[in-house]
């Protein structure tokens, strides 16, 4: 299946587009900078909604769903927010068809005009917060605690499949507390949550911290992101957690009688991420081989593969197979066995090598009379033979290890792309070099943050959360700075 496969080193970019379509994840659209996630695909989404659904949960979240069309007069209310959003949002201005006069086709009928036009959601914080104030009266209506999962539209004009499309799928959350500690508990607790997700499934590595006025979210106080280093040593931003203050709540008019019987307006949250970690995922651990999984979000975690020569030596083949697969799913470890007749066993292997699957097991007529099996592990492409004797636990040790081996890889490369810096000179050669997070003084000034983007496309990725002060001067104006920041080079 790897046949005229561009390598990372060739060509990254086109290695990830080849590697995406041709391990089967997605496809791109008729509707331009739109995809069509494929079932291989939309399995590695399924799992990672699974999971964080559940953790959502475990913290007291609860989904619900708001519409897809939101009036345009709600984007006027909070002034920040509409001006972030304005560029990308798609507007609804008829409601309906007809034929067209020369009778080849149909046009937009002039007639079905809009009084209001609609805007094709881009987030949804305007219409939770205008449904908010008909929930929320007092106090005790207090917190509400909402996730929705969705789909979303921001034109694009440059796309990439999962990285950046027109439409793609999230989950957003929403919630509203009485005070400002309880938002900013609740803000702080939710990048925690994606953070753990990142490494303990995905086996990412990132970055926690917050963003600079430049880079914060259109209408928050507070960005809250953690930030994964990908193997071209470029940043990407895998989730992010806004404290919004009382801005909607005052933009929507959503006030509640607190205990002390004062009229106060809520205090609000909103966080998400989106099928960009499904980019994340490819470009944190594949190879020139074809796609790389952490077994944790793996569809298939183990794929027999039986070779044999004729309907006895695969009958047999057959016999031994059943018997591990039920071992290993009473594990819970999802496994596949592929007794197609229609493919030759280096066509399969080459195949699952190639869409990633964590472990691979083949089995022969002589490993019938060893009572063995060949075990080979995706990370590392390394192959051993097992004694079937308790293969169950044996692979589900090898599991383990692969996605520790994975994080441990993926740590390795962040720690050797971090470098500090102190003048303006290192900070271009290393962007220009082998690129990486870089460690540097800023003066704290949007014009000075703007203006090294400007000169080297490199924005500030993330503020340290509890980052150690440290009397220094920012390498493009000289001036004091307290604490460093966190450059890079972002998709």
């Amino acid at each position: 299946m790897a046949k005229d496969f561009t390598t990372r080193e060739d060509n990254y970019s086109q290695w990830y587009n080849e590697l995406v379509i041709k391990a089967e994840l997605a496809d791109n659209s008729a509707v331009r900078g739109c995809m069509v996630i494929k079932p291989y695909g939309y399995a590695i989404w399924e799992k990672i909604q699974r999971v964080l659904d559940d953790m959502f949960k475990e913290t007291g979240h609860q989904n619900a769903y708001f519409p897809l069309f939101i009036p345009k007069s709600f984007f006027s209310k909070e002034a920040s927010h509409v001006e972030g959003f304005a560029k990308e949002c798609a507007v609804v201005t008829h409601y309906r068809l007809k034929m067209s006069p020369d009778g080849k086709g149909v046009v937009v009928d002039p007639d079905a005009k809009l009084e209001e036009e609609l805007i094709v959601r881009p987030t949804s914080e305007t219409i939770i917060w205008d449904t908010y104030r008909t929930w929320i009266q007092s106090y005790r209506d207090l917190p509400i605690l909402v996730n929705q999962w969705a789909n979303v539209v921001r034109w694009e004009m440059r796309t990439r499949l999962f990285l950046r499309t027109t439409e793609f799928l999230w989950q957003e959350g929403h919630t509203a507390h009485a005070t400002e500690a309880e938002a900013i508990e609740e803000t702080e607790k939710m990048i925690n949550v994606y953070a753990e997700f990142a490494e303990k499934w995905m086996a990412m590595p990132v970055l926690k911290g917050v963003k600079s006025p430049n880079e914060r979210f259109a209408g928050a106080v507070e960005t809250y992101c953690i930030e994964g280093l990908m193997q071209d040593g470029k940043a990407l931003q895998a989730g992010t957690s806004h404290f919004l203050g009382q801005n909607f709540a005052k933009a929507f008019d959503v006030q509640f009688l607190s205990k002390e019987n004062k009229l106060d307006y809520v205090w609000a949250t909103s966080w998400g991420v989106s099928t960009r970690l499904m980019g994340a995922l490819i470009m944190t651990h594949s190879d020139d081989h074809g796609l790389v999984l952490p077994p944790k979000l793996a569809p298939i975690q183990v794929v027999i593969i039986p070779i044999f020569r004729n309907e006895e030596q695969l009958a047999q083949i057959s016999e031994t197979a059943s018997s591990i697969v039920k071992k290993l799913k009473a594990l819970g470890i999802s496994v596949k066995y592929d007794d197609r007749d229609t493919q030759k066993p280096g066509w399969k292997f080459n195949e699952y090598e190639f869409k990633g699957v964590p472990v691979r097991l083949a089995i022969g007529p002589r490993d019938l009379e060893n009572g063995t099996v060949e075990v080979a592990r995706r990370d590392t492409l390394e192959k051993a033979v097992y004694q079937i004797t308790d293969i169950e636990h044996k692979i589900n040790h090898l599991l383990e290890s692969i996605q520790e081996n994975l994080y441990q890889k993926a740590f390795d490369f962040r720690e050797e792309n971090t470098n500090t810096v102190d003048t303006w000179e290192e900070f271009v050669a290393l962007l220009d070099g082998k690129g990486g997070f870089v460690s540097a003084h800023w003066d704290g000034t949007t014009e000075t943050e703007q203006r090294i983007k400007d000169e080297t496309k490199a924005t500030i990725r993330l503020i340290p959360i509890n980052g150690k002060l440290e009397e220094g001067k920012c390498i493009f104006t000289g001036k004091p700075s307290k604490q460093r920041v966190i450059f890079a080079r972002s998709y």
